[in-house]
């Protein structure tokens, strides 16, 4: 038989199902089972020693409800199914994978059975002196003829299963590479204006934007007179572009805004802030704050 979970996959699919409802362990059992059509049940010794464990880790947590323990994922196991969000979909493909293969081993057992039947059958139909179809002889035809028509079911539902497996894993990824490519633009873009925003004010505004884009302050707060200053996009385009993405755009954005959080304190630390600048620095984080909300609610 065919592994159906790879190493350390189990502990990640048991964190997808308590976050999608906390559950006692039983029902963990029972919903593994549905998801892999009744052709594959966890033991309570598989199950139980992983809950715990995870537990032990801090990521989910237990009830006690009418005798039963009812697991809780924690926002530490939500952290790591975040984290662990492409290998999670890859799960989901290697999960259909495991029916197809689990329900190819069915159809192998019954094709080898109803060879066995059929080299029964005509041994006995040989030794007959009579060759007359009586009730036992019906009774085999017809066992032949249900477990055909099973494994004929339990193939099509395997196939069914695993084309809707590859189509799903195939749209998450390709949302998720537009997600990421869609919040970095849109940050850049709104470091773009920040920066022809700041650099207007001079001082530590402009000492501000040139450390988000990554420039030299010296060289950020005005354009010399008869000159323009680099677009906002090209400035934009250079930022953080050490930055390699990680694959997971949630992931990706968090140390966009580190990044900038770091570089704008560094720049406040080193020129200092009057409260003049403040309130103007105040104004132009608003209303970026604004257009990122707004696009990242798109």
């Amino acid at each position: 038989m065919p592994p159906v979970f790879a190493h350390g996959r189990l502990r990640l699919y048991l964190l997808k199902l308590l976050d999608e409802a906390p559950r006692h362990g039983y029902e963990v059992i029972r919903l593994l089972e549905e998801r892999f059509q009744g052709l594959y049940a966890p033991s309570a010794g598989t199950v139980y020693p992983r809950l715990s464990k995870l537990e032990a880790e801090g990521l989910v947590t237990h009830a006690s409800e009418g005798g039963r323990k009812v697991y809780s994922i924690t926002d530490a196991g939500r952290a790591e199914l975040a984290d662990r969000g492409g290998e999670l979909a890859d799960l989901e493909l290697e999960i259909r994978d495991s029916v197809s293969e689990l329900a190819a081993e069915i159809r192998d057992d019954v094709r080898g059975a109803a060879g066995d039947l059929r080299r029964e059958m005509r041994a006995a139909a040989s030794a007959s002196a009579a060759h007359v179809e009586d009730e036992s002889w019906k009774a085999a035809k017809e066992e032949l003829r249900k477990a055909k028509q099973e494994w004929k079911e339990q193939a099509r539902r395997a196939k069914d299963e695993s084309r809707r497996a590859r189509e799903e894993a195939q749209q998450a990824r390709r949302q998720a590479k537009e997600a990421q490519e869609r919040a970095r633009e849109e940050v850049q873009r709104i470091a773009g204006q920040l920066q022809e925003q700041f650099a207007k004010s001079g001082g530590v505004l402009g000492s501000l934007a040139g450390a988000w884009l990554g420039g030299s302050p010296a060289a950020t707060p005005s354009a010399p007179s008869g000159t323009s200053a680099p677009s906002g996009n090209a400035a934009a385009d250079r930022w953080a572009a050490d930055l390699t993405p990680t694959g997971d755009p949630v992931r990706d954005l968090d140390r966009l805004l580190d990044r900038f959080r770091d570089e704008a304190r560094d720049a406040a630390r080193d020129h200092g802030v009057t409260p003049a600048q403040l309130d103007e620095a105040r104004a132009g984080l608003a209303a970026a704050a604004a257009r990122l909300a707004t696009t990242l609610r798109a």
